[in-house]
């Protein structure tokens, strides 16, 4: 490790290693917020619907495991794209507009989590579930609520809470970046 990497940051974490492992615990708390929110409205979602399209039997915390890991998996994503220099230079560039110039740091990455969560639930319950569920779940793949607000509401809690936890998790104040916009 270089001199760099190994100084301490007054808020959050400074490495180079710092962004995967502010991603799976953003991730893994995000997606528990969203697990809860699921197991509030439909606990079957959680106990058998997700183990079942793993070929597990229902119950126990298979479906809360998998439900995590698969947050955790999509944190690290988030964190490798909200950390690439360009994406940076988007959510540190100070616009022109009152509203968002007195936003900070922290507020952009939350909104950045929030539209990430937004594209997840866009992606994965519209497209991706549908497509793989069909063939192998059968009638049970049309019950999956990919459309209901719930689901929609799950993913946008899941979007804040990642891009919270990593705001709070990582020190992205001083990693290079240049914005994209400015000449």
């Amino acid at each position: 490790m270089s001199a760099e990497s190994n100084e301490e940051s007054a808020h959050g974490i400074e490495s180079r290693f710092g962004w995967p492992i502010g991603g799976i615990i953003a991730g893994a708390v995000g997606a528990a917020a969203f697990g809860l929110v699921m197991w509030l409205f439909d606990p079957e979602i959680v106990q058998v619907t997700i183990p079942a399209f793993y070929g597990l039997e229902a119950g126990g915390i298979a479906g809360w495991a998998i439900h995590i890991a698969h947050g955790a998996v999509l944190g690290v994503i988030f964190g490798f794209i909200v950390t690439r220099e360009i994406m940076l230079g988007i959510i540190r560039t100070n616009p022109e507009t009152e509203a968002l110039s007195e936003t900070g740091v922290t507020v952009r990455l939350v909104g950045a989590g929030l539209a990430f969560g937004l594209a997840i639930w866009a992606i994965i319950p519209l497209i991706v579930l549908p497509t793989l569920a069909g063939p192998v779940g059968g009638e049970a793949a049309t019950e999956f609520p990919g459309t209901a607000v719930e689901s929609l509401s799950g993913h946008a809690l899941y979007g804040l809470v990642l891009g919270a936890v990593f705001a709070i998790t990582i020190d992205v104040h001083h990693q290079p970046a240049d914005s994209p916009f400015e000449e």
